[in-house]
């Protein structure tokens, strides 16, 4: 398998199976065929079938994935079977929901430190992380082996937030503010739009009606 053919399409895929997996975990489900997984998702099963193939052959014809099996291969795909040291700049009320959510503990996925350009902010607390000046990022970055940074800040300071990302070492970036940021290649961005959702929904609300 080469991983550069792998389309970002199959890897964007991958967290919602992970999700509905984890769910069967809770309600004691051993096994799920590509079909169960189709029907409660709504993607065609061949589908299912052919993401996961790109990785290895982790199902039985007639059988379907064991789920705790498949589950523990998804996690090592998406690199998840170790932590995950994310930092997070931008203290405002976004910031400070994204630093309180808990479920990313269960993934791996670990904000250990918070930022923030206003100085009344430092040294006060968030979810017991302690806010920091921006001016510490490149140290904090390598003392705790960050790789993943989150923005929660204006749009007006957002790339420069990403800069400061790229300069002390950050490999992935999320991009919370409404704004496109540009890194160098061997950086990888994802934006999450929220207005951008909100305004196509509305788009569709329209034409439902008709």
């Amino acid at each position: 398998m080469k991983q550069d053919k792998i389309s970002e399409a199959v890897v964007r895929r991958l967290p919602l199976y992970l999700r509905y997996l984890n769910e069967l975990t809770i309600s004691g489900v051993q096994t799920v065929s590509s079909q169960d997984l189709g029907d409660k998702l709504d993607l065609n099963p061949a589908q299912i079938r052919k993401d996961l193939a790109y990785f290895g052959e982790f199902g039985r014809k007639g059988v379907g994935y064991n789920v705790h099996y498949l589950i523990e291969k998804i996690r090592q795909i998406l690199k998840l079977d170790k932590i995950l040291n994310v930092a997070l700049v931008g203290t405002g009320n976004l910031g400070r929901a994204l630093s309180n959510y808990s479920m990313y503990i269960r993934d791996n996925m670990k904000i250990v430190a918070v930022f923030d350009s206003d100085p009344s902010k430092y040294g006060t607390f968030i979810n017991r992380l302690t806010v920091q000046p921006m001016n510490e990022l490149s140290e904090t970055v390598k003392r705790l082996d960050i790789t993943i940074g989150i923005i929660t800040v204006p749009a007006t300071e957002a790339q420069n937030v990403a800069d400061r990302f790229v300069e002390a070492g950050i490999r992935g970036i999320l991009n919370f503010a409404p704004s496109v940021i540009k890194a160098p290649s061997g950086v990888r961005v994802h934006h999450a739009d929220f207005t951008g959702e909100l305004l196509s929904l509305a788009y569709y609300m329209d034409h439902e009606k008709s």
